[in-house]
């Protein structure tokens, strides 16, 4: 196990002690979607969700998610996040809610897990807000696409450099 730094000598958890990894400008960038008909789709677009306004509601709970972050993934540290933009766009095409979240800081630890906590939560919400309207939602694609910093180096996904 000496690959996870999750791990003690004993092989339980640990939080990874990050006091003397140096501070670094650090950003994460995450996307996901939600696939719903076209009946669901019409209803945000115009806004006659009942709940309300659903890309509103979703783009605020998603920043809300990344500011959890610790509270729901026991190994996450606490971070003092500079920023967290979170984007909700309608795909007419795939009949989607587009989610893309960005989280910066300057810290010790990178903001992956915040960005994508992000966009899980947004999906969830979108999820929640329409779920009077159809039940078969599909939330997918929930990935990184991108970070900055730290002593890993930056990451790309290999179909976003194209």
């Amino acid at each position: 196990m000496s690959d996870f730094t999750h791990f003690n000598d004993q092989g339980r958890a640990k939080m990874v002690d990050v006091g003397e990894k140096p501070i670094s400008c650090r950003t994460a960038v995450a996307a996901g979607r939600v696939l719903v008909n076209e009946e669901t789709f019409r209803l945000i677009q115009s806004g006659g969700m009942k709940k309300g306004d659903v890309l509103t509601v979703a783009q605020i709970a998603g920043i809300m998610g990344a500011k959890k972050t610790p509270d729901l993934i026991p190994m996450c540290h606490p971070i003092l996040m500079d920023g967290i933009n979170l984007e909700l766009k309608l795909d007419e095409r795939r009949s989607s809610v587009e989610i893309q979240a960005v989280v910066s800081c300057d810290g010790r630890t990178g903001v992956e897990m915040e960005a994508l906590t992000a966009v899980s939560t947004a999906a969830l919400t979108v999820y929640d807000m329409c779920k009077a309207v159809q039940k078969d939602m599909v939330i997918s694609d929930i990935r990184l696409i991108k970070k900055t910093g730290g002593v890993h180096g930056d990451y790309c996904r290999e179909e976003e450099k194209r």
